[in-house]
């Protein structure tokens, strides 16, 4: 990929100097200048979409600028990044834009062939800074901590500091990581805040957090401008208060005394099954604990009888009946998955996060053609709890 064009186009708007952009995936520069756009906003981030319509959202320069210098701050020191997510999502855009900020060149890793080992291996080799950074998703490490080639993890290892955000980081995932001391530091952010803002639990300075009815609010010049084109979306999402920009999260979490956010899951993952609230993310986490479980999503589907049907997704060899019990055991009765679909891998987004919709129909279809309380086995109803 050649990013020259991405990174003079940015420059230009990060400057003052030329209009707003969006990167392609490819890296080509798009010029942005559409009505309604914030009179500051240098790039353009359309969301995920991974539980819904992709937004297109505008990102200023004094908030391209508070996270870039919150980020240098937090990890103590600036220094070549390596580029290995598209940069038409954030993670991406802003392995350009730091490096931008911080007056050294990115190095960008062959994914003409997709996302492999040797790829990455042989990117990272190239770098020649001493203090080198880069961001990933947990697919993409657990591919290059299961990779044969021992230069991989020695590669790893040769990172100061690697970004891992986008989805939630399994703990067998966490463990083999540790083994290798490898220097990863969990992000939490989106789009919405120029990216990760939340390192490890705590905020980047300058980041601010609150919490209201549950749901994580973050505040603080990081916070965009809101959505290009959609007033409506943006007045129900941002909000000024006290001279602080705030954004109103998906998400659900709580703060302890220290100012460490913990996120629980998202708030439309609280599913209602029997009666009962249930957190979709508590049970995927509960189902990952098994060390035969690589990594889980679960979603909820209509059911006549319970009103909602909790149901996973697994990638892993853990039995039916082990996924149930360690739920039960971890969470109680009403949280066991009452259909379970293993896969070999889970379906993903171009940016390498699952794609909840797609899983979610895939239970969905699933548990239409099962046959209730089957044997437990692959793709069955298992006994109710």
């Amino acid at each position: 990929m050649d990013i020259d064009p991405a990174l003079s186009a940015l420059t230009a708007a990060l400057g003052g100097e030329g209009p707003a952009v969006e990167i392609a995936a490819d890296g080509t520069p798009l010029p942005v200048t559409s009505p309604g756009l914030a009179p500051d906003t240098a790039a353009i981030v359309r969301t995920s979409g991974s539980t819904g319509t992709p937004k297109a959202t505008m990102l200023g320069i004094d908030a391209l600028a508070a996270s870039s210098m919150g980020t240098a701050l937090r990890l103590g020191g600036e220094g070549q990044w390596l580029l290995t997510l598209a940069p038409n999502y954030v993670a991406g855009l802003q392995v350009l834009v730091r490096s931008l900020y911080a007056g050294t060149r990115p190095w960008a890793m062959d994914m003409s062939h997709g996302f492999t080992a040797q790829a990455f291996t042989d990117a990272a080799s190239a770098l020649t800074d001493r203090f080198r950074i880069t961001s990933l998703v947990p697919t993409q490490l657990h591919r290059l901590l299961t990779a044969s080639a021992p230069d991989t993890v020695k590669a790893l290892r040769r990172f100061d500091a690697i970004l891992l955000g986008g989805a939630r980081m399994p703990a067998a995932l966490r463990t083999e990581a540790a083994k290798h001391s490898l220097k990863i530091v969990r992000t939490y952010g989106m789009s919405e805040t120029c990216g990760g803002c939340v390192y490890d639990g705590v905020p980047l300075q300058g980041v601010r957090l609150q919490l209201q009815e549950g749901r994580v609010l973050i505040g603080g010049d990081v916070v965009a401008g809101g959505y290009l084109g959609n007033p409506e979306l943006t007045a129900a999402h941002f909000s000024e208060s006290g001279g602080t920009r705030w954004f109103r999260t998906e998400d659900l979490g709580e703060v302890d005394d220290a100012g460490t956010l913990t996120v629980s899951g998202r708030a439309d993952d609280v599913l209602i099954t029997g009666g009962v609230k249930v957190s979709a993310a508590a049970v995927a986490e509960a189902i990952e604990g098994l060390p035969e479980v690589r990594t889980a999503l679960v979603a909820g589907i209509a059911d006549p009888e319970w009103g909602t049907k909790v149901c996973a997704a697994v990638v892993g060899s853990a039995t039916v009946d082990q996924i149930r019990a360690r739920v039960r055991a971890a969470l109680g009765s009403p949280a066991v998955p009452r259909h379970v679909v293993h896969l070999d891998a889970l379906p993903l987004l171009s940016n390498g996060k699952p794609d909840r919709l797609a899983v979610a129909d895939m239970l969905r279809r699933s548990a239409a053609e099962a046959v209730p309380h089957g044997d437990g086995q692959r793709g069955t109803e298992p006994p109710q709890p």
